[in-house]
């Protein structure tokens, strides 16, 4: 296993609950019209090295919301998260090392080539030319990217620019990755490549969170699974453990079940 598998950069401190620990995560927001506007409402998980957690549910669900906090770019209400046992809220700069964050947002700059974004990451980073450039010739061997490596961000396809941010959340060997909503607006092969990659990823010990509202890919990848709706989890296990508990053989039919009985319980206390 070569230095990108996460052995390298893992410093063990994952509690024992996981790498990632999540417990009764909570963002409110001020709003004049309806009074506070709760985008999450105590959200509690944990997720484990060599696990692929799925966070499943339609728009507004506030998969976002709760990643922008795991990422430090959001500040949470309250409660409390740590990543590989760093405190997101009082140690933010150490997060931010353990993590990888890839999105369909993520900027890849018209004057760079593949190969200078992710060496510009690295850097940022702090890792030496010497360690850093055998990184990156592994890394864009492995993502199939040497064909791109000279290739500037402005004539780059959709697909090529995924791979880029693959690669710059790769880059310092993060324990931790982010996938969120990464296939939206890819076409099916590009969408095919990143779900094996995601899960390569996760057979080398990487914790992975993965955020979708499409149940194919949660279906296909994710060793646990949390069906999130209007700010909250509304049921959270494996897919035959889920399937299981609700008494239902089809996990479509289960998910629109949640989601419609989500939504009938938050009427009924209004």
């Amino acid at each position: 296993m070569n230095d990108l598998s996460g052995a390298e950069f893992y410093s063990g401190k994952e509690t024992a609950f996981g790498m990632i620990h999540v417990r009764d995560l909570t963002k409110a927001y001020a709003d004049l019209e309806r009074g506070a506007f709760v985008a999450l409402a105590g959200v509690s998980f944990d997720a484990l090295p060599g696990q692929i957690y799925g966070l499943l549910g339609p728009n507004g669900a506030g998969k976002t919301t709760l990643l922008r906090i795991l990422s430090t770019v959001l500040q949470p209400t309250s409660g409390t998260a740590t990543i590989n046992g760093c405190n997101v809220l009082s140690q933010p700069a150490l997060v931010r090392r353990q993590i990888g964050f890839v999105s369909t947002n993520t900027a890849v700059y018209d004057r760079m080539t593949a190969w200078e974004m992710v060496e510009y990451f690295g850097r940022l980073y702090g890792i030496g030319k010497d360690e850093l450039y055998p990184r990156m010739e592994r890394l864009f061997e492995r993502l199939q990217m040497k064909e791109i490596r000279n290739v500037l961000g402005a004539k780059m396809s959709t697909g090529m620019k995924q791979k880029v941010s693959i690669a710059r959340a790769l880059v310092h060997d993060p324990p931790v990755l982010i996938f969120d909503e990464a296939t939206v607006g890819l076409d099916v092969l590009v969408a095919r490549a990143l779900m094996n990659t995601v899960a390569e990823l996760r057979d080398q010990g990487k914790c992975i969170v993965y955020s979708t509202h499409i149940m194919r890919e949660v279906e296909r990848l994710c060793d646990r699974i949390a069906i999130m709706h209007r700010g909250g989890i509304v049921s959270e296990g494996t897919l035959a453990s889920l399937l299981e508990e609700h008494q239902e053989n089809d996990f479509e039919e289960l998910f629109f079940r949640l989601i419609s009985q989500r939504d009938e319980s938050l009427i009924a206390t209004r």
